[in-house]
């Protein structure tokens, strides 16, 4: 993805679900307009979810998700299963493919009953309707005959989808509410191993832009430059924004009356997450030897030989808890179901991933009773200052209490 490109945490996510040889491939091809799946008459030719990030009008950009045969059978079909389980986690706007043929079965019903648990809106397109007497196919509020091949209600459907995944919520923001027009914002952005060569990574990428889109002027520093920085720029800053693992040094070099907090504390309001991310950090305080962390990243990356997921955060919570904890690690798609293990859960800022994934990941560990918190609010927490890194925000302060004590 250049830095061009809309994120793909910021794209609408719209799967396609059905069962095997329903031809879900088929109409993802018919609706983008490019051959992006596989299209064969064996059973099952889609092993894995395919995703492609495009433009589709009349909605923008969007991710396009084709999902395996929810019907597959055997020890690799349970796979293929759960992977497109996994994508309901994440979508915006679902399409539910069946065969006009075959009808609706207990696999379609079953996937109704999840898209209504989640809360996702659906479309169910009666692909192959060419095949039935005029009128055959049902058609209505949900439902829509469609054909892959010949085009048939195509466009009709990217209308269906587009009116799913429209919303009159206002847009969230990630620094732009909190600043004015001609305000500075100082970003403190250390370059380290973990960083893309030649590159800034996606949250410092998305809170420039974001910065520049409310008419304000971004200030980028090293974190050794930000005490000369701050001294010479010649007015007030509106805010200091810091990168987590030099928390402690921007805390020591920011003066007491400018505002200063995290990329993760921004994702996590910007994600929806915010408010449980900080109650959950009180839950360090609790951790005993023998209980179980676990620390999930929303991305993949090539560990780093001091990699701050599996590295230095279980490094600093056994340091601060002072007790022999358990960790285990999850990246990407692979979120576990059940949160019941753990006494505590600590994910990343979810830059890689869309609010409705967040969110879910959020429902999943407070159904369970597991405290949920992110890498910055947990670094805050154990160096102090997460009550002064959480000024932007006086409403979650005032309701939270303030930081919770040692």
């Amino acid at each position: 993805m250049s830095m061009n490109d809309t994120p793909s945490a910021d794209r609408i996510h719209i799967g396609f679900f059905g069962r095997r040889n329903a031809g879900k491939s088929s109409l993802v091809n018919a609706v983008t307009g490019q051959n992006l799946s596989i299209v064969s008459e064996v059973k099952g030719t889609t092993t894995d979810p395919v995703y492609k990030a495009m433009e589709l009008l009349p909605l923008g950009p969007v991710m396009i998700i084709d999902t395996p045969g929810i019907d597959d059978e055997g020890g690799l079909g349970e796979l293929r299963v759960k992977k497109a389980r996994q994508v309901l986690n994440k979508t915006d706007a679902a399409v539910l493919v069946v065969d006009a043929v075959d009808g609706v079965g207990e696999a379609e019903a079953e996937l109704i009953r999840l898209f209504d648990e989640r809360a996702v809106g659906y479309v169910v397109a009666y692909n192959k309707s060419d095949l039935l007497a005029e009128g055959g196919a049902p058609d209505g509020e949900r439902a829509l005959a469609v054909s892959a091949v010949t085009g048939y209600n195509i466009a009709a459907l990217k209308e269906r989808i587009a009116a799913l995944a429209r919303t009159d919520e206002p847009k969230l923001r990630i620094v732009g509410d909190l600043i004015h027009p001609g305000d500075f914002v100082v970003l403190v952005v250390p370059v380290d191993k973990a960083a893309p060569k030649g590159r800034l990574i996606l949250p410092q990428q998305q809170t420039i832009r974001d910065i520049l889109e409310a008419d304000a002027v971004a200030v980028a520093v090293k974190e050794h430059e930000l005490r000369e920085t701050l001294e010479h720029l010649g007015k007030k800053p509106a805010l200091v924004v810091t990168d987590s693992q030099v928390f402690a040094k921007a805390a020591a070099d920011t003066p007491k009356d400018v505002p200063l907090t995290s990329f993760s504390i921004l994702f996590a309001r910007y994600k929806g997450s915010l408010s449980q991310s900080v109650r959950g950090a009180a839950a360090l305080d609790r951790l005993a030897d023998g209980d179980r962390v676990l620390i999930a990243e929303g991305c993949t990356h090539h560990r780093q030989c001091d990699d701050i997921g599996t590295v230095k955060l279980p490094r600093w919570i056994k340091n601060y808890a002072g007790a022999r904890l358990l960790f285990d690690f999850t990246s990407g798609g692979d979120f576990p179901d059940d949160l019941s293990p753990y006494r505590l859960a600590v994910h990343c800022g979810g830059c890689m991933l869309n609010e409705r994934e967040m969110k879910h990941r959020c429902r999943n560990a407070a159904a369970a009773g597991v405290p949920m918190t992110n890498y910055g609010i947990l670094i805050a927490h154990m160096q102090g200052i997460l009550r002064r890194s959480l000024a932007p925000f006086p409403g979650l302060l005032a309701e939270i209490g303030g930081e919770p004590a040692r």
